[in-house]
């Protein structure tokens, strides 16, 4: 089913996944410019939204612009009634045509498990609990309703739960096709076997997600699971540019992200944005000689110009006295590995010192 012929539901073909700390507003703003047709903020903690006016407002900066949407909201928790007045802050905030409140049933990380939250409600002894979330959701928010699910225990009960919620009001259904693993999150190859299955059973539009690290991979993962839409989440913090099938120069790609962050100042924290330029130079330089001490100068840096210096000194340690003003200018590193160029300039890196 076409997502467009749904009434309120966005285009779902190259979706950003939300990742803790990573969807911030820039990188959102960065990945639209290269082909991705919807974003996802990080996961919101609905207790702190309706309790913590610094922790709102933060996340508020910048949310729902007219350069941010279409966005979908990630929400977490276990109390409807919670869920729901939180949801009821942000969704003014969210793409009045087919922007969704989204909860969040894929995450497996520890802090999930611990809250009882995420993928941690997959049980089925919880199912009730997650449709009466949903259903809540759907009949008291303006914008539509979404789960991102991983993977049931065993797998082929995925497809009663995502039945019960496409039933309790979810518009499409995201599914994550790995079993909840709080260590090992990328334990296995996703069974996109699954996906096929899911989209199968249900009517309302499903969003695949895992087994993506080129843009090859993104057309096969298309094709097989017949899905429409593919949700990417770590790949595209290396490669930004995946959707538009182009692999960016790492220092140029680092450098627009900046510039947005500039642009949209406190929408990231210095640790956030720390985290993108080292995920961006760690794409396609991270087995350079120079790479860990790039990744300790990049801890020290307290400001967007001590980053822009460092990558000054990145090009030089690659060989390159002159940055790159497009991003889609592809380079691949020509250093042959017998001498660390890092070294002659060490000394000279007031960030070390």
């Amino acid at each position: 089913m076409s997502t467009e012929s749904r009434t309120g539901v966005p285009s779902l073909s190259n979706v950003a996944a939300p990742m803790v700390n990573q969807s911030d507003l820039p990188f959102r703003l960065l990945v639209r410019r290269y082909k991705t047709s919807l974003v996802y903020t990080q996961m919101l903690l609905p207790e702190k939204i309706l309790n913590d006016k610094d922790y709102l407002d933060f996340h508020l900066r910048g949310l729902g612009e007219p350069e941010d949407r279409p966005v979908v909201v990630q929400l977490c928790g276990n109390d409807p009634e919670m869920v729901v007045r939180a949801a009821r802050k942000l969704q003014t905030r969210c793409d009045a045509i087919g922007v969704c409140t989204d909860l969040n049933l894929g995450c497996p990380q520890e802090a999930a498990r611990d809250a009882h939250y995420g993928a941690y409600l997959l049980g089925q002894k919880d199912w009730p609990l997650v449709e009466g979330i949903v259903s809540a959701m759907s009949n008291s928010l303006t914008v539509p309703v979404t789960a991102k699910l991983r993977l049931c225990q065993p797998a082929s009960a995925s497809v009663h739960l995502a039945q019960r919620l496409e039933h309790a009001g979810a518009s499409w259904i995201t599914l994550h096709a790995r079993t909840v693993s709080a260590r090992r999150r990328r334990q296995g190859a996703a069974d996109l076997e699954q996906v096929k299955l899911l989209k199968e059973a249900l009517s309302v539009p499903v969003v695949s997600n895992g087994n993506v690290r080129t843009w090859a991979d993104v057309e096969q993962n298309r094709a097989y699971t017949g899905g429409g839409g593919i949700m990417v989440g770590e790949t595209l913090l290396g490669n930004p540019c995946l959707f538009a099938n182009t692999v960016p120069d790492p220092v140029s790609i680092s450098r627009e992200y900046i510039d947005i962050c500039r642009e949209r100042p406190d929408t990231a924290t210095m640790q956030t944005i720390q985290t993108h330029v080292r995920h961006f130079i760690d794409h396609q330089c991270g087995r350079r000689p120079w790479f860990n001490k790039f990744r300790a100068a990049l801890t020290r840096c307290q400001t967007l110009d001590n980053i822009e210096d460092l990558l000054k000194k990145v090009q030089i340690w690659r060989g390159r006295h002159v940055l790159s003003e497009s991003p889609n200018d592809a380079e691949k590193d020509d250093e042959d590995g017998t001498r660390d160029p890092a070294e002659e300039v060490l000394e000279s890196l007031s960030l070390l010192q």
